[in-house]
């Protein structure tokens, strides 16, 4: 039987508002849902769970992402506020002290990610005694290990230390520690799917648009860079099909929550201005063919979202192209290959549309770099305007070193559903 995520959409708003409210006892469980015994006793039972997690993270405003793209652009800002009565995201694009412990967007992503987590690893540690058939089991774990590995590296994105695991008075780890957990959850599931392929029985039980083993791929390569593992990072990001998509999947039930929320009502937020957040010296140039991608020109406001956030039930990419082939000249950049690095910078600086599987394309003439940190600098402004709004700005400005008066806080405070029952919570950054 196919399992669409629409399935779960009806009790997403109730659910995020239970958690929140509850996740001090750090008890993820639905009390109005099955028992545990139920819900993880066969293996439709744990496709049910897994394709939950999918939902989790991409619906509506409580999902991740919708809760990272807004925080990233606004703290970077790719985004400006329309409407200050929307005060969790004013909050964000105000910045500093402003951004508190409540905040719905903060503790939203936060908890989601936990609950993401927590049942990930119910279905991860039953697989094994539910699941006979090693294809089917080898795809349920790559699919639960990819919003497993999500979640991690989203929380690492925004918070200085997260989590070891879900549970009562957990301890912390580095967000450093975050990435290489991710990327161990990724190498459990590419191991997985390497001795035993995975079943179309299975790829027909959840909803079309993940491609499992690129998104595995990319996702580490991802992770290691920003673990400073470069040597991982690279060897992963060659492995990735760049031909090959993989999306978040949207349709009249369950919409593009970019567009739903914030594109079509304009009274949320908006795209700042031309300049895509960067500063002089870096802005995008004149023939750009990835400014008209991302932003439309209007009467008012003049700048206004568009790129993937454009229609109701338009897909959302997982990763993009363009990130790997970038990921691959930062990792030949860092490692003082400048030669290389320039080499894979300038397929994502003279690709076009039509060469792009989502049509993202600079369409630019080949730039030059003489050192590393010239090199360094152009990988860093292509990022940026190649993956503008994909939700990965703050952790580039951190990486890059780039001056903290470009964005307006480097890591969140940890939301007080956390701290009020933790006592390993670490401080709150200054900033």
């Amino acid at each position: 039987m196919k399992r669409y995520i629409n399935n779960y959409s009806r009790s997403i708003m109730a659910g995020i508002l239970l958690f929140a409210a509850s996740s001090c006892k750090k008890d993820y469980t639905d009390p109005s849902g099955p028992s545990t015994d139920n819900a993880f006793n066969t293996p439709n039972a744990l496709t049910d769970v897994a394709v939950g997690l999918q939902n989790w993270y991409t619906a509506n405003r409580t999902g991740n992402v919708y809760t990272k793209i807004a925080a990233a652009s606004l703290l970077t800002g790719e985004t400006y506020v329309v409407n200050a009565g929307n005060t969790d995201e004013n909050q964000l694009y105000l910045g500093g002290t402003n951004v508190q412990n409540t905040n719905t967007i903060v503790t939203g992503l936060w908890t989601v990610s936990n609950k993401i987590i927590f049942d990930a690893n119910n279905v991860l540690s039953h697989v094994d005694a539910v699941v006979a058939d090693k294809s089917y089991a080898s795809g349920l774990i790559a699919y639960t290990s990819i919003w497993k590995a999500l979640a991690i590296g989203d929380m690492a994105e925004f918070w200085e230390q997260i989590p070891d695991t879900t549970g009562t008075n957990v301890p912390f780890i580095t967000n450093t520690a975050g990435y290489a957990k991710a990327i161990a959850i990724i190498n459990n599931a590419l191991a997985a799917i390497s001795a035993n392929a995975v079943s179309s029985t299975f790829t027909k039980n959840i909803p079309a648009g993940i491609d499992l083993q690129n998104t595995l791929y990319a996702l580490k390569a991802r992770y290691a860079l920003f673990a400073g593992d470069y040597t991982t990072a690279l060897a992963a990001a060659n492995a990735v099909t760049l031909s090959t998509t993989s999306t978040y999947n949207y349709n009249a039930l369950t919409t593009n929550p970019i567009f739903t929320l914030v594109t079509s009502t304009n009274n949320i937020y908006q795209v700042t201005d031309s300049t895509m957040s960067l500063p002089a010296g870096l802005r995008p140039d004149t023939d750009d063919k990835r400014y008209p991608f991302y932003v439309t020109i209007s009467s008012s406001p003049r700048f206004r979202i568009k790129g993937f956030y454009n229609a109701v039930s338009q897909a959302i990419p997982v990763y993009l192209p363009g990130e790997i082939t970038l990921i691959k000249a930062e990792c030949y950049a860092r490692q003082h290959d400048v030669a290389n690095g320039l080499i894979e910078l300038n397929k994502v600086v003279t690709k076009t549309a039509s060469q792009d599987a989502f049509g993202v394309g600079a369409g630019l003439q080949p730039v030059v770099a003489a050192t590393e940190s010239e090199l360094l600098d152009l990988i860093y402004k292509h990022r940026r305007i190649e993956l503008f709004m994909g939700g990965l700005a703050l952790e580039d400005e951190r990486r890059f070193g780039r001056p903290t008066t470009e964005r307006k806080r480097s890591y969140f405070p940890y939301p007080f559903v956390e701290r009020n029952d933790n006592t390993n919570t670490p401080t709150d950054p200054s900033f």
